[in-house]
């Protein structure tokens, strides 16, 4: 393993992004000088950040450096989707500690440009700096759209309908899983301690976690993928969106932020949200409700967005999208309209990093 110290930063940078080839005509210039240099004749530019941080958003004892290079990469581009936009450029900053070393950033830029070469986007730029806490990542992604296709959080209207792409509460339901078997290994080491079996503290060390049936609640938490290919999809079919915002947060939370920003109400159906089966049965085997995992969850990075209610039939005939409900006025208020019929308020109640 080699210590990132004998490269230096400048020798880091060089080693992570020499073999970079630039895929878009917007990059003039990419890493290798003090600024990046894009061009944008006729579209509006896309510009949004994200920054994770050990202990906060990832946990290094079940995910890989690949994975969160991946990961990483596809929750920009998700934002950047979220705006009917297209993806172009990446910025990468990282903070890292010394038990880091330069192999491990290496397999992060491995799973980062997989995400990348994925929807054909450049890395540009960014910066690097040392640690004492761990790891730290900040990432900018820059895209383009034209001006009249850009779809903000404060379209909808009175009567929309409202859709979500793909399924929702498996990413939180593989980060429950994953959660699980880090206490279960924990408790065992802990035992195996008290006990002062060295033997057993030895056999951890190859400890197998229980993911069998479960690969794709892992995946969903893991290896998240941004839902470019439904922008596509609206494209082709004619379905110009009202608004439409990517769900990090948890479904409940999304919808809180359109309705507001639209000044509406929302009335969606607990039987038409889509979920899948191994999220039930997880639901159901760690005794959780399933729809408010669904709700609440979070980490799908599916598509939520309205259309107006002339598109049902193409919206009907989308492969991989929901109608879960509609569009109301805003003193009507945000309803949950369970199985049997009942109206409940919808509250905001998905992930907040900074409560608490």
């Amino acid at each position: 393993m080699t210590d990132i110290s004998t490269l230096g930063e400048f020798g880091l940078i060089r080693h992570l992004t020499e073999s970079i080839k630039i895929k878009n005509e917007s990059t003039k210039y990419g890493v290798g000088d003090d600024c990046a240099v894009l061009h944008y004749p006729d579209s509006e530019t896309l510009v949004t950040t994200d920054m994770l941080v050990e202990g906060v958003h990832f946990d290094l004892t079940y995910i890989d450096m690949a994975h969160l290079g991946y990961k990483s990469a596809m929750v920009n581009l998700s934002d950047i989707f979220a705006m009917n936009g297209t993806p172009r450029q990446l910025l990468v900053s990282l903070a890292v500690s010394k038990r880091f070393k330069v192999e491990d950033l290496e397999q992060f830029y491995h799973g980062l440009r997989m995400a990348c070469d994925k929807w054909g986007v450049d890395i540009v730029g960014g910066d690097t700096t040392s640690s004492y806490t761990g790891l730290s990542i900040s990432i900018t992604c820059i895209g383009e759209a034209k001006k009249e296709d850009i779809v903000y959080r404060h379209g909808a209207k009175d009567t929309d309908l409202i859709c979500v792409s793909g399924d929702l509460g498996a990413a939180y339901m593989g980060l429950q899983l994953l959660e699980r078997e880090k206490r279960v290994y924990y408790q065992q080491v802990d035992e195996a301690k008290k006990k002062g079996d060295q033997r057993a503290l030895e056999t951890l060390s190859d400890f197998q976690p229980d993911f069998a049936g479960r690969e794709y609640l892992l995946q969903r938490q893991l290896q998240p993928e941004a839902r470019g290919d439904i922008l596509q999809s609206l494209r082709e079919s004619g379905i110009h969106p009202t608004s439409m915002m990517d769900i990090s947060d948890g479904l409940s939370s999304e919808l809180h932020h359109i309705c507001e920003q639209s000044g509406c109400g929302c009335r969606i159906f607990e039987k038409n949200i889509p979920i899948d089966y191994q999220t039930a049965v997880m639901a159901e085997e760690l005794n959780l409700n399933v729809t408010t995992c669904a709700l609440n969850g979070g980490e799908d990075y599916e598509l939520l967005f309205t259309v107006p209610i002339g598109d049902h039939e193409k919206v009907e005939l989308l492969e991989g999208v929901k109608l879960i409900g509609h569009i109301t006025r805003k003193e009507l208020g945000m309803k949950l309209v369970s199985r049997d019929g009942q109206d409940f308020d919808l509250p905001a109640q998905g992930w907040n990093p900074l409560k608490g």
